[in-house]
């Protein structure tokens, strides 16, 4: 195993490294959020998004109230812009879009056709939900922004984890995330060259770091010191660099999570390419959500963030090292065994074949031909099924 540090491998402050990236997974979750992200949304570094998301709770409070003691006011020009009074308080709650469809479904009244309605019927219709609702409690979550808002609207044990406690986690690891530590917004594959270049200019549209009134999203990577696990088939190191994502909703919008990976580069329009040995956690925001952030997921980022890429690296040369088919029929028979048909199998050898101009030997040579194959595939459930099935292989050859 080598570890390169390519401000010293390379010439020139940008330099980059050599990538094959037909080999592993596809992972698109980053650039679905790249895409959808408008400007806004997007953060140059850890310490902003920091300012603003924790800004946005240090304005916020939270109580549990009775739905029966809520009084909906309405307002004649737009359904959506009704008003909530709280019992005790004089000052109306105006309900975000989300908080008014989270409180819609609470009640069993489709936000959809309430939105439709004159102010005053969707005002009667919704009252009527909140006397008659049978939980009898809800929590909200109240901000002040020149005017009192309703971000969120859940039942009395969401466990609410805030957005700037999942950031706080990761700049413990990660600093600024623009290279003060090794984690930092990723760099871009050339696709004319194969190279893949660290170090380039963060900017509005290179960003990885992200934020709404509804989510957080952050990914950040180490590819300053990309890890050899392996040669090529031209005998040129398989470079590989850590990498990983992580998400929140302090409105109930998505769970927490964490996933941690290996991957090879990172496209201009940030699709993963490449990723090995992905790993990934999740925590719904249950009563007890707060204390498993704090004593299982924040470690276990920490943990990745300090690890040694060793056992990764290990269980590639077990992988490659493994020989478990030398004739046609071995192939087939040892695809076959695994639950694939006849069909993937003939594709798996095939591409094995293209790819690494020989057909496939080691436990290593049959997870690259899946997870090929698998990035073809134009369903979700069964490009995720295979994808597994070659992470379960590389996982008992390691």
């Amino acid at each position: 195993m080598t570890q390169l540090n390519v401000l010293d491998a390379t010439r020139g402050e940008r330099g980059g490294y050599k990538v094959d990236v037909s080999r592993g997974e596809r992972v698109g979750r980053v650039s679905s959020e790249w895409f959808s992200r408008p400007a806004d949304e997007r953060y140059l570094s850890l310490s902003e998004l920091q300012a603003a998301v924790r800004g946005r709770a240090e304005r916020s409070r939270t109580r549990t109230v009775e739905s029966a003691a809520i009084r909906v006011e309405a307002n004649r020009e737009d359904a959506e812009r009704l008003a909530l009074m709280l019992p005790g308080e004089e000052v109306p709650l105006a309900p975000t879009h989300w908080s008014f469809g989270q409180l819609a479904t609470m009640v069993g009244a489709p936000s959809t056709y309430l939105r439709q309605l004159p102010a005053p019927l969707a005002a009667i219709n919704l009252q009527y939900g909140l006397t008659s609702h049978r939980a009898e409690l809800i929590k909200t979550l109240e901000v002040e922004d020149g005017r009192v808002e309703l971000r969120a609207v859940t039942g009395p044990d969401y466990g609410r984890i805030y957005d700037h406690e999942l950031v706080a986690a990761v700049q413990r690891i990660a600093g600024n995330g623009t290279g003060d530590t090794r984690w930092k917004i990723p760099g871009v594959l050339d696709w004319s060259t194969g190279i893949y270049t660290p170090l380039v200019d963060v900017t509005k549209n290179s960003t990885t770091l992200y934020a709404s009134d509804r989510d957080v999203f952050l990914f950040l990577v180490d590819d300053l010191n990309p890890i050899e696990a392996g040669k090529l088939p031209d005998g040129s190191p398989d470079l590989y660099f850590r990498g990983f994502y992580c998400w929140n909703s302090e409105v109930g919008a998505k769970t927490l999570g964490i996933a941690s990976f290996y991957l090879r580069a990172v496209c201009q329009n940030r699709n993963l390419w490449g990723v090995e040995d992905f790993e990934e956690i999740t925590i719904r925001h249950s009563k007890y959500a707060a204390s498993r952030f704090a004593h299982e997921a924040a470690p276990a980022l920490t943990r990745f963030a300090n690890s040694s890429p060793m056992p990764f690296v290990n269980g590639i040369k077990a992988a490659r090292e493994r020989i478990v088919a030398r004739t046609d029929e071995e192939r087939t028979e040892f695809l076959r065994k695994r639950g694939f048909g006849k069909s993937d199998t003939a594709r798996i050898i095939e591409t094995v074949l293209a790819e690494e101009g020989r057909k496939p030997e080691s436990v290593f040579d049959f997870v690259q031909g899946i997870t090929a194959v698998a990035r073809d595939k134009p369903h979700q459930d069964i490009r995720l099924d295979l994808e597994a099935r070659a992470k379960k292989l590389l996982d008992r050859a390691a």
